[in-house]
């Protein structure tokens, strides 16, 4: 028996997850199921993910053209987490016809619920910009999500016929899992989705994938390394020390999803020790305001065991007496009155769109601002141009000039570094049933620099998969389909 392994998304790129599992759909199904001239004849297709491009280098087709694969014939979805890269499309695959289970965890599904409204409404101005009809509305997504289906950790599932799951922590976001699909004879293909930045404050380590016999691990930051978490702990207090004494607005472009989070907890201990002075902070983004409300919903069931305890003695991790979140429009503008210093949260994180466009175009050219780069950068988007250092940037349709200090925190990601990355392909090949290792969800440097290294130090057959290519996986060997 054999699984076929096709690469729609994440080759090459850092965004557009998705990927095609195909396998036999059972002795006994297919003894009962239809001719060649039905959809499935005799095949189980499961995705894994279906992501929407990301970054000024997207093309167009590629997110509003058809999908590469038939997808009425799709028996199922499985969904690593709620990152827009890795569920963006899924309102437009239902749209297009596919009708089988959605399987996620319940905190991806509560996240991906909001991710995906939200992004509705970004995509409608999108789509009117470019003159095209929009990708999906709220229609889509409230059609999408009466498919979903929550998975646990650690269960066994048949997903379609002949196809079993298994979800296990990566520790990137709240609720993500590495998928591992096998067919009737036990042969196994694992994709991690994204791979956490262990130890992270909030979530337990990854978990060991070591029961496949190809893995798809991601590479975003395959070729470089984080600053250890004191490190960059250290760096985010002095620099924030450093911007308050400036008496200017500390500007912080952050994802709704995980980075909000992760800022806010920091902000809380070091309000709470006496570290920073006492100023305003707003957190103006309503996405990030219910992604919180998510986390502190499932933090309990999610989050590693020190800091759960600490949830539940404190009640939330989030919150200080000097937080505003600023849910309506009228809220936000009024955030100008404030005198600095003052802390602004907004997104989007790569400065490509939502609240902090408006508060960049805003505070930028003033020389007291800091700038806070906390998160990967896609090139071409706006915060890529200001992280190497560009002079000026276009937001929202407006060149503004940058006279602000630019602060560059490394580590901050939630994606492993280099390091942590080899460790986890070291941990999938101790099970001494691999046969290879694919490197996807890269930009093409770091895939391939992470490729070599797990050739050279680990002595494993490393690929680096380029788009559109199916392989053939078997107990014995992986070639090119």
């Amino acid at each position: 028996m054999s699984l076929t392994l096709s690469f729609y998304g994440g080759a090459g790129k850092v965004t557009g997850s998705n990927f095609l599992v195909e396998g036999a759909r059972g002795k006994a199904k297919t003894a009962e199921g239809g001719s060649p001239d039905t959809p499935h004849s005799g095949v189980s297709r499961v995705l894994v993910d279906c992501g929407i491009e990301q970054g000024a280098d997207f093309v167009v087709e590629e997110v509003y053209g058809p999908f590469p694969y038939d997808v009425k014939a799709i028996d199922a979805l499985v969904v690593t987490h709620a990152h827009l890269d890795h569920v963006g499309r899924i309102p437009k695959l239902v749209r297009d016809g596919f009708h089988g289970k959605i399987f996620m965890t319940p905190a991806t599904r509560d996240l991906a619920a909001l991710i995906l409204l939200d992004s509705s409404h970004i995509l409608a101005e999108e789509a009117q910009r470019l003159g095209r009809p929009p990708l999906y509305d709220e229609n889509d997504v409230e059609a999408a999500f009466s498919l979903v289906e929550t998975l646990e950790y650690h269960t066994v599932k048949e997903v379609a016929p002949g196809l079993s799951v298994y979800l296990r922590n990566t520790g990137h976001i709240l609720g993500s899992a590495s998928v591992r699909i096998t067919d009737e004879e036990g042969t196994a293909v694992a994709l991690t989705g994204d791979i956490g930045n262990s130890p992270s404050p909030l979530l337990p380590d990854w978990e060991p994938v070591p029961d496949a016999d190809a893995l798809v691990m991601e590479s975003v930051y395959g070729d470089r390394l984080h600053p250890p978490q004191k490190e960059r702990v250290a760096k985010l207090r002095d620099a924030l020390k450093r911007a308050i004494a400036k008496g200017g607005t500390i500007l912080i472009p952050a994802f709704s999803l995980e980075r909000t989070q992760l800022m806010l907890y920091e902000l809380s201990n070091f309000f709470s020790a006496k570290e920073l002075p006492e100023i305003p902070v707003f957190l103006d983004s309503p996405l990030a305001i219910k992604v919180t409300a998510v986390y502190e919903k499932w933090g309990m069931a999610y989050f590693k065991p020190g800091t759960g305890d600490e949830m539940k003695k404190e009640g939330s991790i989030f919150e200080f007496p000097f937080l505003k979140k600023t849910l309506s429009r009228e809220d936000s503008v009024a955030i100008e009155k404030v005198p600095g210093p003052k802390i602004i949260i907004a997104g989007a994180g790569m400065s490509h769109g939502g609240r902090i466009g408006r508060w960049e175009a805003r505070y930028l050219p003033d020389p007291s601002t800091t700038l806070f780069m906390v998160g990967y950068q896609a090139p071409g988007t706006p915060g890529r141009l200001m992280m190497e250092g560009a002079p000026s940037v276009r937001i929202a349709g407006a060149e503004v000039k940058i006279k602000a200090t630019i602060e560059k925190l490394e580590g901050w990601s939630a994606h492993a570094d280099r390091d942590e990355l080899i460790k986890f392909a070291e941990a999938a090949l101790a099970g001494k049933r691999l046969k290879a290792i694919f490197t996807a969800l890269g930009e093409p440097a770091a895939e391939r620099f992470l490729a070599q290294r797990i050739h050279d130090y680990l002595g494993a057959r490393a690929i680096v998969p380029e788009a559109g290519q199916a392989w053939e996986i078997t107990k014995e060997r992986v070639k090119e389909a």
